[in-house]
């Protein structure tokens, strides 16, 4: 194993003993799209009756939706850490190791890609207790990369801008991009249900494609047509976003 992998491990290793050290911080990521989940449910539910919805239940329709919401905070949580991190001076002796920073930004990603599994199996596991279509074992693992992806995206995006702002007051930048992203979707709603703007906007938007790959088991058999739309989407959102923060980081220097 290379010292470079090493280094990756060790600091998805430091994030996840971070959840163990202070629980009470993760609790929240990990309960909000269950608490969504459940809320949207009790209000929304008679829905999935309108002749577009192809659902068993308005549940099993907006449970990726919670997927993708929890892989969004933890994405954006792991830049309020790294802005955390520069505050108090520890991400200055990371920058002054001789550690490559390509490989740092890569241990930050990596934690953020991990950490997104605790809120979508929890959702999971509560979603199925109360009654969601089982989506099957590759539905699900689809899926799991899908949210690992999204959650990587959104490090990236949390990452650039805690290099930019080193301050964690830019935390509701980080928050606010993915919780649009995932809004701006078909997310309440499939294509045929919306309307004006929202059609339009939803048509355009990237994410749409990664959510309806995630949601493909749980609503419709898993297909190739909307397999690849999905995955070329995420690689793109990789690409850009990822350029960004490697130039960011490639560009901090050492605090005062």
């Amino acid at each position: 194993m290379s010292e470079n992998v090493r280094i990756v491990i060790a600091l998805v290793r430091r994030a996840l003993n971070e959840i163990a050290r202070v629980p009470g911080a993760a609790i929240p990521g990990v309960l909000a799209p269950t608490i969504f989940m459940i809320g949207l449910s009790a209000v929304f539910g008679r829905a999935a009756h309108l002749s577009f919805y192809h659902a068993t239940s308005f549940r099993t329709f907006i449970v990726p939706v919670g997927f993708l919401q929890g892989a969004s905070f933890t994405g954006a949580a792991t830049g309020v850490n790294l802005a955390r991190d520069i505050e108090q001076g520890w991400f200055d002796r990371l920058l002054l190791s001789p550690t490559p920073r390509i490989t740092l930004l890569a241990g930050l990603v990596a934690s953020a890609a991990v950490r997104a599994l605790m809120p979508a199996s929890f959702l999971l596991a509560v979603a199925v207790l109360w009654g969601v279509h089982w989506p099957g074992l590759l539905a699900l693992l689809l899926a799991a990369v899908l949210v690992m992806g999204l959650a990587a995206v959104m490090a990236f995006w949390g990452v650039t801008v805690a290099l930019r702002a080193r301050t964690q007051q830019a935390a509701p930048l980080m928050q606010i991009a993915g919780f649009i992203a995932v809004l701006f979707t078909t997310a309440y709603a499939p294509r045929q249900g919306l309307t004006g703007w929202l059609s339009t906007v939803s048509r355009i938007n990237p994410v749409t494609h990664v959510l309806e790959g995630v949601r493909q088991g749980f609503t419709e058999t898993l297909s190739w047509g909307q397999t690849w739309p999905a995955l070329v989407s995420l690689a793109g959102l990789l690409v850009l976003f990822g350029a960004l923060a490697v130039r960011s980081m490639l560009r901090t220097g050492v605090s005062a």
